[in-house]
């Protein structure tokens, strides 16, 4: 008997994402989030969450959506991809979803070029866009975060 797939549901501008539990540490109301210097243009800055100093990822600019001024009622999910923790700015993280194979769509068959998308889930009331968080920073970004984390 395979395990369901579970997923973090988060929305943007009325649309549904996710994320793998797996990857997923928590999900914490939003705090106030320190610019970082040097910083590719894709992190917003960082957060400290319980002594853990995490990069927060604009999520908003990654998918081209259009930018809004964070709100308090916003959440911030802490999640990590293998190479650091990172959190990620959502307008609401209602639940979240199981999903058995048969309702899973890979992205190559959907969706072939998009990047950040590693499939779909069909669900009864609409669509959810399932993201590969290891994909959200390209090298390039990764390095450039690495330096502003690491100046003084």
């Amino acid at each position: 008997m395979k395990m369901p797939n579970q997923y973090v549901v988060f929305i943007l501008d009325g649309q549904r994402y996710a994320l793998h539990l797996s990857a997923v540490d928590r999900t914490v109301r939003m705090v106030g989030i320190t610019p970082l210097i040097k910083a590719p243009d894709i992190v917003l800055g960082i957060v400290n969450i319980q002594g853990r100093i995490i990069p927060v990822i604009n999520v908003r600019r990654r998918f081209s959506l259009p930018e809004r001024e964070i709100a308090l009622t916003d959440q911030l999910i802490v999640a990590h991809t293998a190479r650091r923790p990172v959190a990620l700015v959502a307008d609401a993280v209602p639940d979240v979803v199981e999903c058995s194979g048969q309702n899973l769509v890979t992205a190559e068959s959907v969706l072939p070029e998009v990047e950040y998308v590693e499939g779909v889930v069909k669900l009864k009331d609409g669509l959810i866009l399932i993201h590969d968080l290891d994909k959200f920073l390209s090298l390039e970004e990764e390095n450039s975060l690495d330096l502003a984390l690491d100046s003084p």
